[in-house]
């Protein structure tokens, strides 16, 4: 008895899918139910995102690099005054940015001998930053003219006062402080600094 097997080598065939119907002659294999090849696989309209994805990626790279360069923060900075009785040294970063810890580093030198060394600083120092340590401890702490005025005590000539603050930046804070920091020796005011800090959000 002749068995008809036709059916079964068409069945068999590369590129069969249900049905029985070949559905990608070039490759031979089977496309799944509810993909096309134009759509799934040569995407004609690819090469737009592909610029996005570019464009955005460049976006990234270039925040990075500005990051590296300080332009975010938090690279110190140097400023001095000095007068016949002594210098301040303030050693402190000008650019921040939301949620940084950082550290700001004052030196009082006594070319004379100063009885009541005394800095006095902006409140634009502790608007939106958070004030987490002071070392040393200061002599005594008090308000001057809507600023925080901390005193040192004694500093005798040709010695250094060394005063550390450790702040972090709320994440809410941005845009530009005013940071100036006054020396005096009680009331006498022996100098200034002016200098900003500006917030990145």
């Amino acid at each position: 008895m002749k068995v008809d097997r036709s059916h079964e080598q068409e069945e068999s065939q590369p590129g069969a899918g249900r049905g029985g119907v070949a559905c990608a002659e070039t490759t031979g294999v089977a496309v799944p139910e509810g993909l096309t090849l134009e759509q799934h696989r040569d995407r004609p309209a690819r090469g737009s995102r592909q610029v996005v994805r570019w464009v955005l990626l460049g976006a990234l790279t270039l925040i990075l690099v500005l990051g590296l360069a300080n332009v975010f923060g938090q690279h110190s900075l140097e400023s001095t005054v000095e007068s016949s009785a002594g210098s301040l040294v303030v050693d402190a970063p000008r650019t921040l940015r939301g949620g940084l810890f950082f550290q700001a580093r004052l030196t009082v030198t006594g070319s004379e001998e100063i009885e009541r060394a005394t800095v006095v600083l902006d409140p634009g120092w502790l608007e939106d930053i958070t004030l987490n340590t002071v070392e040393p401890a200061p002599v005594g702490e008090a308000s001057r003219d809507g600023k925080i005025a901390l005193e040192l005590g004694h500093v005798p000539a040709g010695d250094e006062h060394l005063l550390f603050l450790h702040f972090q930046v709320n994440p809410t804070a941005v845009g530009r402080r005013s940071q100036d920091v006054d020396l005096y020796d009680g009331e006498r005011l022996l100098g200034s600094i002016e200098r900003d800090a500006f917030i990145w959000p």
